[in-house]
């Protein structure tokens, strides 16, 4: 695949990802995609807390953002399609594959994007949502301590933090 760095080296990655990266495992995609994403925010920090910060009481997101963050989270669905929840994640997998069933448009984007049939038994569903939420609240967890600079002075590096965090989610799914 070829990619410009007119946009930064972390699209590129997330491109990567997103397109199955030539046969990458699972594995190997989830740590492009959420290494891509924690390049974005550290790379444009500013940016990153303006879309990801705290919204204002009362306030609505438009249609359009919903639709731009499952565009976001859509490759990650992909990646835990094929999973094997361990029994500490179950009870997420349990609760997402009950959000797929009572949401239309949760099940079609989980059909696009990760290519699970909508109406499909077996979990896989439940198993895409649940992956990609917890890659979602994970990565936005350490990302956004780092970057508003929260872990200075602890004496660790935020991306080795980061890294460990996602090889840990990526064993709870029993990624390969």
């Amino acid at each position: 695949m070829r990619c410009s760095l007119r946009c930064g080296r972390w699209w590129c990655e997330w491109r990567e990802g997103r397109e199955g990266g030539s046969g990458k495992s699972p594995r190997d995609r989830l740590r492009i995609l959420a290494g891509a994403y924690r390049g974005w925010a550290v790379g444009d920090p500013h940016r990153y807390l303006l879309l990801q910060g705290v919204p204002l009481p009362g306030y609505t997101a438009p249609v359009d953002t919903v639709l731009r963050a499952r565009a976001t989270l859509g490759p990650f669905l992909k990646v835990f399609t094929d999973g094997r929840p361990s029994p500490a994640v179950l009870p997420v997998v349990e609760q997402m594959e009950v959000w797929a069933r009572k949401e239309p448009a949760v099940a079609s984007w989980v059909a696009q994007e990760g290519g699970v049939p909508e109406g499909e038994g077996g979990g896989a569903a439940g198993r895409a949502l649940a992956g990609a939420v917890l890659a979602w609240s994970l990565m936005h967890g350490v990302v956004s301590l780092e970057v508003a600079s929260q872990f200075g002075g602890m004496g660790h590096d935020p991306r080795i933090l980061f890294e460990a965090q996602v090889e840990t989610l990526a064993d709870s799914f029993g990624l390969g």
